[in-house]
């Protein structure tokens, strides 16, 4: 512990030479950011209400849902999904066109055309959405560690702007 205390009032005084060697390496060529939509995290839970008790107590409430297989929860911040038998484990999401409140955005990025991006960035989703198609879609991919990420849009792709 003594160690500990000693290496944190060395970085301290220091600075945070951590910091510096992270904001001078090389970087790639800048991409450009997508517009993702709201995000949550989808948990895979062995019991809706125990689990829906559970995160009341942390001052979510139900936003949207069956009540039977699946919930959306929000507290001030925040939003998560509860779901039992929907998917093998816990799920990033991101909806593209949707706000947090659920309300569509006037501009936003289709997720046929952000799964183009990420296609010609290396990353191929599985399932794909239908490119073919203008409606609600939705794709996965995962991560390097094995995260699986759904990227899922309820409305329609949005008009080109002019």
């Amino acid at each position: 512990m003594k160690h500990l205390s000693l290496i944190l009032l060395i970085l301290a005084l220091v600075g945070r030479p951590w910091i510096a060697v992270e904001q001078g390496a090389s970087k790639p060529a800048k991409e450009t950011a997508l517009k993702l939509g709201n995000f949550s995290v989808s948990l895979t839970v062995k019991d809706l209400a125990a689990s829906r008790a559970f995160y009341e107590k942390l001052g979510f409430h139900s936003v949207l849902g069956d009540g039977k297989k699946w919930l959306i929860l929000q507290n001030d911040s925040s939003t998560i999904g509860i779901f039992q038998g929907l998917f093998e484990k816990n799920v990033l999401t991101f909806n593209p066109g949707w706000d947090r409140n659920m309300a569509t955005l006037p501009a936003f990025d289709d997720v046929r055309d952000i799964q183009k991006v990420l296609k010609s960035r290396g990353i191929a989703p599985t399932p794909e959405a239908d490119e073919s198609s203008t409606g609600p879609a939705s794709m996965m991919i995962t991560d390097p560690d094995g995260n699986t990420i759904l990227i899922d849009q309820h409305v329609p792709k949005p008009k080109k702007q002019k």
